[in-house]
């Protein structure tokens, strides 16, 4: 399985698109052990508001877990400790997110987090990350335009002005 690391992208990268959000990014030594990362090692960490990453934690999973982190109230936020809980609905919607803001990630884009998804293994019922965000994600889309995550605009669910502009 080869995925896009977190080294691969711009130095701050990851800051840059998360700091506004009050979500800090703390690195890792490539050898650390990574606290707080559900599936273990290189995978990313979540400890309240400190998404964790070493240089060969996969870019995807670093927005995966910060979509996680995103998509929570401040109440869950506060007792955050590796497992971030919720529906199935919302870890759709966490995957939606992920695939939204890796366009905004500098160094990265959606196309990029689709092979990256596939290649990792997760599993949708229309064959690939690709396919599931374009037909088969509504449940995702309502829960995040829901909680203004995203918007629709004709028929296109996308970042907020506000969030797209950083």
């Amino acid at each position: 399985m080869t995925v896009t690391r977190c080294d691969a992208l711009p130095a701050a990268a990851l800051e840059t698109l998360l700091a506004p959000s009050g979500l800090d990014v703390v690195w890792l030594g490539e050898n650390a052990a990574i606290p707080g990362s559900y599936w273990g090692e290189p995978e990313a960490g979540l400890i309240g508001n400190r998404l964790l990453v070493r240089p060969d934690t996969p870019v995807h999973s670093a927005l995966h877990e910060a979509c996680h982190w995103l998509c929570m109230d401040e109440a869950r936020r506060a007792g955050l400790h590796t497992d971030a809980g919720g529906t199935d609905t919302e870890e759709n919607a966490v995957c939606y997110l992920q695939c939204l803001l890796a366009d905004e990630l500098t160094g990265y884009s959606r196309a990029q987090v689709f092979a990256d998804m596939d290649a990792w293994g997760y599993h949708f019922i229309l064959g690939s990350a690709a396919a599931w965000f374009a037909g088969d994600s509504d449940d995702a889309t309502r829960w995040l335009v829901q909680r203004g995550l995203a918007v629709a605009i004709d028929g296109v669910v996308r970042l907020p002005p506000a969030r797209a502009a950083r």
